[in-house]
């Protein structure tokens, strides 16, 4: 990782590390405050940032342990650079510039006084601001690379450019896929598979833009870039998710849609000729699929095991197309399970992966493993990689939304 410039000195360093413990019980609620500061003084930011994870709580919590990770290795940050790398993907594909760190600096440091009152004294208060700076440095350079590297790539671009929905296709009872292509006709850049693009969805009822991430649910190379998005539909005391529910009744064939280069740090090693282990759960399954259609195109004698689990066979997406290249390609595997099955539902197993099925399906457990889904699923299969004895460097994984740490 670059460094900053600026160094800290022991004494700034004994001060941060002594505020360890306080972040680890405060932390959320210092974000919490934070975010809504930096909103009030600078409403323009909720183009950017993704309000319905601020009411969640989710961003709060993962700039939170993000704030908690800093602290923790204040002299030697390095140790943090996979997360940082993982941050820099997100803020870079969103379009996060230099300017913006301040920003974030400045209410931060607000938010830390207001929260700890006068616990925060003006010493805790003056290492933090030194920290940050070397922090948001840190970032900084990291992002600069990557824009470089976007800027440079063929068809690469910075900011937004407009592309249009040229096929719409219902896949299932709540996902639909988009078919993207670049208005100006120009060439656009490849990716790799697992990999996901930024949409901005500029709504006229709005007073905002939404600004949402969708994995890229096709095979690197095509003519097309290929998301789909899954309708999310109101729970508890959240409302319908307004740009998926946008997406599905309001952009149809021919509609504009402005997104960034591809971008993500959770990828296919294409250079690992042992099985391919591909697990998803519900919506999880778009990177999947890219890894999936990447894996036959590139590498077809790889062996892939193709697990996939969804509430019944109307949620189910991209069935068809799973069976059509199981049937096609005898290295592919593919498995269904449905909790919730209905009648005339044709499934592998009823419920819930588990380590007694997934041992009886898969010949090895030295392999690469995959997987994505509901936080939930996510966790659960976490376990059950560990019980069968994967090897944690064996075991990548992508949460959309917000980082949030899934091993506990």
């Amino acid at each position: 990782m670059a460094t900053s410039t600026v160094k800290l000195d022991q004494d700034t360093i004994r001060i941060i590390k002594s505020t360890v413990p306080v972040l680890k019980e405060h932390g959320v609620i210092i974000t919490k405050h934070f975010y809504q500061m930096m909103f009030e003084n600078h409403p323009e930011l909720k183009n950017i940032f993704n309000q319905t994870n601020q009411r969640k709580g989710d961003q709060p919590k993962a700039l939170a342990n993000t704030v908690y990770a800093a602290a923790q290795y204040i002299d030697n940050l390095e140790a943090i650079l996979p997360v940082v790398k993982q941050i820099a993907e997100k803020h870079r594909s969103l379009n996060i510039k230099p300017e913006h760190y301040p920003i974030v600096g400045e209410n931060l440091l607000l938010a830390i006084k207001d929260v700890l009152g006068d616990a925060a004294t003006d010493e805790i208060i003056s290492a933090w601001e030194k920290a940050y700076g070397v922090i948001a440095d840190a970032f900084i350079s990291v992002e600069r690379e990557m824009y470089e590297e976007v800027k440079h790539t063929t068809g690469g671009w910075i900011d937004y450019r407009e592309f249009k929905v040229v096929k719409k296709v219902q896949e299932s009872d709540v996902i639909t896929s988009f078919y993207l292509e670049p208005v100006d006709g120009e060439v656009f850049p490849t990716f790799k598979a697992g990999q996901y693009i930024t949409v901005k969805a500029v709504m006229e009822d709005q007073p905002y833009e939404h600004l949402r991430q969708y994995s890229l649910s096709c095979a690197p190379g095509e003519s097309y870039y290929r998301i789909s998005v899954k309708r999310e539909e109101a729970l508890g005391d959240y409302p319908d998710g307004i740009v998926s529910n946008y997406l599905h009744n309001s952009v149809q064939v021919g509609s504009i849609l402005p997104i960034s280069a591809p971008a993500g740090d959770f990828v296919l090693d294409e250079d690992d000729p042992r099985p391919l282990v591909l697990i998803s759960g519900g919506v999880g399954l778009t990177p999947m699929v890219s890894m999936l259609e990447t894996t036959i195109k590139n590498n077809p004698k790889r062996e892939v095991f193709y697990i996939h689990a969804a509430q019944s066979s109307t949620y189910h997406a991209m069935k068809d197309r799973i069976l059509e290249i199981s049937e096609q390609h005898q290295q592919v595997k593919s498995f269904t399970l449905y909790d919730k099955p209905i009648e005339g539902d044709v499934y592998d197993r009823a419920g819930y992966i588990n380590s007694d099925w997934l041992n009886a399906i898969l010949p090895t457990n030295d392999a690469a493993f995959y997987f994505c889904g509901p936080k939930g699923f996510m966790r659960a299969t976490y376990q059950i990689l560990n019980q069968i004895g994967v090897k944690e460097e064996d075991i990548h994984y992508e949460i959309f939304g917000p980082s949030e740490d899934i091993t506990n």
